[in-house]
This record gives structure tokens, sequence and C-alpha cells, in this order.
């Protein structure tokens, strides 16, 4: 009875029952991959299984659960959050990946784009998934992104203006940590104040911050003050909007702390599975694509259960978990699986392919001063008092990530690139690159001396493509993931522009005697293109394998509906939906879709 022991140990609030062979048995009308505390209880039938890996798989399991006569439950393959000192301060996000307990440590296989380097590619592995890992930016995109979504699909209702009561639905904005006078720094008519997600302006700043704005006024042509980017017209430099929770907290606001936080899970019929790791989804019935049964083990070498859905399974483990899934379970390319070994169920050529992320290049540069991050991350005196004020009081530096402000910069049209290249951005209120600005380096360990500026330059609207694949029939073996970073030469020109801009940026009058000198000293066209490739990374916005089409389509992975094509309860709510990355961080429209989705979910069941 070692399983059951160690089964037992996971759950906090109630019973577990398990069958007599290798059944898990419950009362859930959902079950949902991602979540909080463990408990089940064992009065009903099973109805709904969702696999989700953390933010939007924990925007549904809340709004099921507002009907108290649906049951949900939550496997989640990592630990709960709760207790993990460096997802609840803010600025110690960067401590959370990779090489950690909390991320999947994935790796990229070799990219061409970065002269054959390999990268780690960060994923959280604890409840809230990468929303209890990330660096809390909350940034919509521009609307142009969205009418393209419900272009692409033929679905209105992914349109910028459809999604505006999700964008409310998700977000409660709440005042920053140090209570300072918000007036002119957002627009209140393009926020939520009743929502889930408390959402704040930074509530500490940095010395650079107010060189940051100040350069807006000196060069406003080309980096025009934009008092609200979330207003879907997203161009120019402003304050960013953070995840931060609300009242006096003031920690990091994940999925896992707000769509389950502790007045949601008072709720009987929201229950929780933790370190669950799903291997793959199986048809209930053998010859019939009706894909309702979930098999997980406690562990990676523990035994497997399963647990049967009664109406539908909705996956949920993110861009890289949900296509690890489904081609594990037969869905996928049916030459390439027979090749592997594993039986092929559904043909969908397109699982896993279509992956599209944004490349990042961090710029810095050797400043005149000492009051920046790498002084405070390198002195564990100054850390420890700056911890205590945060416990204290809930104010000071750890109230903040590593950045307050942030820019979005379009190329004009006539820029000599498109003579060569057609416009990928979604739009013309649509940004090509973003430039993100942090008071000293963005990553420990931070060297003994010296004190830095860091701009980090990012690419937005990439035609390069990627993919997620395995090559073995063990469902725990590590994906395949190759996300083709910089494989375009559009991609490389318009970073070479990102990073010019950035520099030109930094030369304003603002930033007189504060920088003393550029790191690098690449110039040329060749030059750059060697510094991009030897330096790039990902910013970790994967999104696209398992991408929406319009219904009927013979290519995509599901339907507008987010129901996967040619089968029945099966269903998929994360970013791995969205056919293209949005031109911001994709933390926001994750959980607008998760929004929608479950609205989706209870009208299709309400009719039947």
């Amino acid at each position: 009875m070692r399983i059951f022991a160690i089964l037992l140990a996971l759950l906090y609030h109630a019973t577990l029952t398990l069958a007599v062979g290798e059944s898990l048995y419950g009362s859930f009308d959902f079950v949902i991959i991602g979540g909080k505390f463990s408990f089940l209880i064992t009065e009903s039938a099973i109805p709904i299984e969702y696999p989700s890996g953390g933010t939007a798989g924990n925007v549904v399991a809340n709004r099921l659960t507002e009907n108290p006569e649906n049951s949900v439950l939550v496997l989640e393959a990592g630990p709960s959050e709760e207790g993990i000192l460096d997802s609840e301060v803010p600025l110690f996000c960067t401590r959370l990946t990779p090489d950690t307990p909390f991320d999947w440590n994935f790796t990229t296989v070799p990219q061409v784009g970065l002269n054959g380097r390999s990268v780690p590619y960060a994923r959280g592995k604890l409840l809230g998934g990468s929303s209890s890992v990330n660096y809390m930016g909350y940034t919509r995109g521009s609307m142009d992104d969205y009418d393209r979504y419900a272009q692409m699909t033929g679905e209105p209702g992914w349109s910028w203006d459809r999604l505006q009561v999700y964008f409310r639905k998700n977000e409660k904005w709440t005042r920053p940590a140090d209570n300072h006078n918000t007036t002119g720094q957002f627009d209140p008519s393009v926020h939520g104040f009743h929502g889930i997600n408390s959402v704040s302006l930074p509530g500490f700043q940095h010395e650079i911050d107010r060189r940051v704005i100040q350069t807006t006024s000196e060069m406003p042509e080309e980096f025009p003050f934009n008092i609200d980017m979330n207003s879907g017209h997203q161009l120019g430099i402003g304050e960013l909007r953070v995840l931060i929770k609300r009242s006096n907290e003031f920690e990091r606001s994940s999925s896992a702390t707000s769509y389950l936080g502790p007045e949601f899970l008072k709720r009987k019929n929201l229950h929780v599975l933790l370190q669950a790791q799903v291997s793959r989804i199986c048809s209930t019935t053998q010859g019939e694509f009706d894909f309702k049964v979930v098999e997980f083990t406690q562990g990676v070498d523990g035994r497997k259960w399963q647990v049967t859905a009664k109406k539908e399974v909705i996956l949920s483990a993110g861009t890289i978990g949900t296509p690890h899934i489904l081609l594990n379970s037969g869905i996928g390319n049916s030459s390439t699986l027979s090749l592997l070994g594993i039986k092929p169920l559904v043909h969908l050529p397109s699982v896993g392919q279509n992956l599209s992320d944004h490349p990042l290049v961090t710029n810095e540069w050797l400043v005149n001063s000492t009051d920046t991050l790498d002084t405070l991350n390198r002195n564990s005196t100054l850390m420890e008092e700056a911890l205590r004020q945060w416990n204290k009081t809930r104010t000071g530096p750890l109230v903040v990530n590593i950045f307050n402000n942030l820019g979005w910069i379009r190329l004009p049209s006539n820029a000599s690139i498109f003579s060569q290249f057609q416009d990928p951005s979604a739009g013309p209120h649509t940004a090509h690159f973003e430039l993100i600005f942090t008071n000293g380096l963005t990553h420990p360990p931070v060297p003994e001396s010296g004190n830095f500026l860091s701009v980090i330059t990012a690419m937005l609207c990439p035609l390069s493509r990627g993919s997620v694949t395995i090559n073995s029939t063990n469902p725990f073996d590590p994906p395949v993931i190759d996300p083709g970073l910089l494989s375009s030469n559009f991609d490389i020109a318009i970073m070479r522009e990102a990073i010019r801009s950035a520099r030109r940026f930094i030369a304003a009058p603002a930033w007189s005697n504060y920088t003393i000198s550029l790191l690098s000293n690449a110039t040329t066209d060749a030059e750059l293109d060697e510094y991009i490739r030897n330096n790039a990374a990902s910013i970790f916005h994967p999104v696209g394998t398992a991408a929406m089409s319009p219904e009927g389509a013979d290519y995509g992975v599901v339907d507008p509906d987010l129901r996967v094509k040619g089968v029945t309860g099966l269903r998929v709510v994360d970013a791995s939906v969205l056919p293209v990355v949005p031109a911001g961080h994709t933390q926001a429209a994750t959980y607008v879709f998760a929004e929608r989705a479950s609205d989706l979910i209870k009208e299709f069941w309400k009719q039947r």
C-alpha cells in the first residue's frame, strides 16, 4: 500500500479512494492538470478531465466550479507554490529558473540561428505553471493581434472588442505597494477593477526609471510616451503593468494564488492532486476516438493510475506539455508516430508544429552609479535588510521585478527590410520589437565589481517557426524542443534594428554622465549579426503547437471552440492554441483565452 500512503500524504482536505486495479475513483465533473492544494473526495462519478499545466487550467477550474453542480479535479505535475519564497517575492523571480526543482529544466536542440548553441527553455513545474516562475509582466499586446486571431479562425469571438469583457473578468486593478499617486500613469477606462488577477504599477522606483520617462520627452518622435500600453494601442514607452497580489501582501499574483486562492479553495467541488504527471490520454472505447481517460503517475517511476471523464478532457499543459501529451497519446503525424513505435490513433500532422516565440538579446552598459540591482545582489547584508523590510512592511526594492519600464517600437512602413519581406506583424498598431529597461544585470550571478544598465531587445513578430516533437516511446522522456530561434533573416534584421534603437535611446541627454561604456563594440551589420547569434536566447513566450484553425480545416489542431479536431471528449485550453505569438508577454493572452474558453465549455454542456 506504499502508493496509497504516498497519495494520502499529498492530500490536505479530503480522502482518496483507489480502485483495486489502477483506476482512481472520485466525484468529478472536470479534471484539470495543474492546481493548488491536493484533496479528493470519493462520492460521485467522474465527469470531465482537464490536463492543465497551470496558468490556463486554473482559470478553467475556478470558473467551472462557480456552479456547485460541477465537480472539478486538477492534476498538477509539480508541487504547491505555497511557502516557496522565490515565487512569492517579486524581485526573486530570477532565481526560479533554470536548474531548479520548480522548472522542467528543458533545453533546446542546437539552434542553427544561434550558431549551433542549445539554450535553456524555462517552463514552470509547480502549481500555477509558468505564471508562478515568470517575471510577472502583464501586457496584452495590440488590438491587431486579437483581430488577426479572429480572422485566422473565422471566429469573431476572438477579436479585440469581443474579448474586452474577458480582460476585465481577469483583471483586478490594485494600488501599488508604495501607494504613490498613479494619476497620468494609466488609463482607468481600459482596465478591470473587479476581476481575479491583481494587476498594478511598480511600487518601487529605480534610479533609471525617471531617465527612461525623461527620454520620451527628449526624443518624442521615435520614443513617444504611452500612458497605457494595454489599451490596444501599444506603441511607445511606458510603465509596466505587473501581476502583484492586492491588499497588504504585495507578492506575486499567479494563477495559483488568484484563481485557486483561499476563497475559492473553500468550494467543496474543487479538488487538486499534486505531483501527478500525465503520461497520455486514452480513448474510452477501443476503436473510437472518444478521449476521456487520463493516465498519470505519482512520480515518473511510480505506478500508473487512470481517471475517466464523463464529458470531456481539457488539456492545459502548455505549449510544450500539450503536444508532448498528445503525441504520446497517438494524436499527431501518423507516419512519424509509427516510426517511433507509437500506435497512431488520430492523424493530426500539425500537433507540435508551428511554434513561434520571442527571441531576445541583452545589451549592457557600465554605469556611473552604485544604485543598481548589482549592488544589492552581490551584498548579502543589503539583501537580508531588503528581505526584512519586505517581510515587515511589504515595501522596498523586493516589491517589484527587475524592470519597471518597457517600450514597443514599430519600424516605419518604408523601412528597407520590407522591400525583401512582407511585414508579418498583425497590423499598424503592432510593434516589431520591444525594449525592456533593467537597473542592472538581468540574471545571477553578478560579477564582483561594476554596476550596469541592461536593455533587453526582443523581436516580437518572428517569421521563424519551430516544433515540439518526441523521440521515444517513454512518455516521461523530455520532449524535443526546437523553437527555430532566428532561423529567418527577417528576424535577424529586426533584431539589428532593435539593438540600434536601444543604443539611440541610451544616447539621449537623460543618460549623460550616467553611462560609461557599452559592453559590445559590434557596429556593422555583420558584426551585429554575429553578436546576436552568439548572445540571443528566448524570452520564453512559445505558442502555436496546438493551433486554432477554422472548423473543417485540414490544418491546425483545434477548432475555434478549442475542441481537438477529429475526436470527441478532448479540448485544449492554453497558449498552444494561439496560431501566432502576440506582440506582448503571453501571460495576459493566456488568461483571457482561458476566461472565454470557460464560457465556451459552460455553454457547450448547457445545451446537452
